[in-house]
């Protein structure tokens, strides 16, 4: 059923399934292809506060060998919409089927089931399920709380407002939780009337945050008598920026004949102000790089390769050192030894 760089054929999955007659071919064979290729098949958002944003994505990858192509996508809840990154896929590419929740009008159980079907490499059908309450009493704004873009180690706040409309006077946020050590939250009582009860909700980037996406939930946690009920997502974004970047990242030298120098490629490194590259080393001492010494906002590192005689794939790693990084930038970057040709000029 595997080829020898161990990718299943979904001509072999159908082979199987065609000797599996006792559980039905059609069933088999949507299990064991279609099916194979999604990381999960079912979400729970559980309670959600209207007006939140509730969106999840299912990954689907090609483990086969033939092109795998997703006819269409549905979804039986018309709250929802449905966003696909990409139709076609090859050997082990994935697509990103996203699905998207409207908390704003909308409100009660609002389960759905989503059909992916396939044409290629054979019909197929899979069926997602997604389970979700949106609360009418509880609103919040924004539906996210959004931080944007911020420069690694710089400590920043966002707030929100999450408003209860009554249906029990003692009503209250008694904790929110965070799963992720460099997020802070705390609710506070703000308004208390007789139709309403409002808290100001402040979450806190702290400056240990590294660089990269921010896509965490903070769980409010209510005195509400259901326990399900209780506990209610609320979904917090952004962006750490680091300080210096690298681009491109990996680099790459591509193809180069065995005893010959690849061109200068430049590696572009640039701040957020003025720096210093102090050093840069690469793993393997073939590579000639020339390092810059004045400060600079952006510069441009030549990169070659000297290749020796025998034709290899080079895997290796730059290490950039900069007076405003406390940990040095690592850089992945590869090059294709390939043999001499026959028509090359031979040295005298």
């Amino acid at each position: 059923m595997y080829t020898s760089q161990g990718r299943c054929s979904a001509v072999a999955v159908l082979a199987a399934c065609l000797a599996t007659l006792a559980v039905g071919v059609e069933q088999c064979f949507a299990q064991d292809w279609a099916r194979k290729m999604f990381d999960h098949l079912s979400h729970d958002f559980g309670v959600v506060a209207r007006g939140a944003k509730a969106e999840h994505v299912f990954t689907i990858e090609n483990i086969y060998v033939e092109d795998v192509e997703i006819a269409s996508f549905s979804s039986t809840c018309g709250c929802s919409v449905l966003e696909v990154d990409r139709r076609v896929l090859k050997t082990w590419e994935k697509a990103q089927l996203r699905f998207v929740l409207d908390t704003k009008r909308f409100s009660g159980r609002r389960d759905a089931t989503i059909r992916v079907t396939f044409s290629k490499p054979f019909p197929a059908e899979v069926q997602l399920q997604i389970y979700c309450f949106i609360r009418s009493d509880v609103v919040v704004k924004p539906e996210v709380v959004q931080f944007g873009s911020v420069p690694a180690g710089k400590e920043t706040s966002q707030k929100a407002t999450i408003t209860y409309a009554i249906g029990r006077p003692d009503w209250k946020i008694e904790r929110v939780e965070s799963h992720n050590e460099h997020l802070v939250a705390s609710a506070v009582e703000v308004q208390r009337t007789r139709t309403q009860v409002v808290y100001e909700l402040t979450v806190t980037l702290k400056p240990t945050a590294p660089p990269g996406y921010i896509r965490e939930q903070l769980i409010l946690t209510t005195n509400d008598y259901a326990a399900q009920s209780a506990k209610m997502p609320i979904p917090v974004e952004g962006i750490v920026t680091a300080a210096i970047t690298v681009r491109p990242s990996p680099l790459m030298l591509g193809l180069v004949e065995a005893g010959q120098s690849t061109p200068e490629r430049p590696l572009v490194v640039q701040g957020t102000r003025p720096f210093t590259i102090r050093a840069v080393r690469c793993t393997d001492q073939r590579f000639k790089i020339s390092v810059p010494t004045e400060p600079n906002t952006v510069h441009l590192v030549p990169i070659s390769f000297q290749a020796g005689q025998s034709a290899e794939k080079v895997n290796a790693k730059l290490i950039i050192e900069t007076d405003q990084s406390p940990t040095p930038l690592e850089v992945p970057v590869f090059v294709q030894v390939v043999p001499k040709s026959e028509t090359s000029p031979q040295a005298p």
